[in-house]
């Protein structure tokens, strides 16, 4: 999954900065049900770090079901608030 593409299949474009908040809300509610429906681990995983970067992801334990999954996660979350 490229974030370029992401970002046009929830948010139809990928400048971000110009979406109403309206557009947003729509974008990640679309985005949690993709979330809850997808079974590819890759896919899931990404899904989750696009909804955690927008502060929108649901809990580790709800989103993933293997303790490899939440460890990556914790990993992510670790270095993106490095960054």
């Amino acid at each position: 999954m490229h974030f370029d593409d992401q970002l046009l299949r929830y948010f139809g474009t990928t400048n971000f900065d110009s979406l109403p908040a309206t557009t947003i809300e729509a974008g990640i509610d679309r985005m949690c049900v993709d979330l809850g429906l997808e079974e590819d681990r890759g896919r899931r995983f990404a899904l989750w770090s696009l909804l955690y970067l927008l502060g929108a992801a649901p809990g580790l334990d709800v989103a993933f079901t293997e303790e490899a999954d939440r460890e990556a996660a914790r990993n992510f979350m670790d270095l993106t608030d490095q960054a």
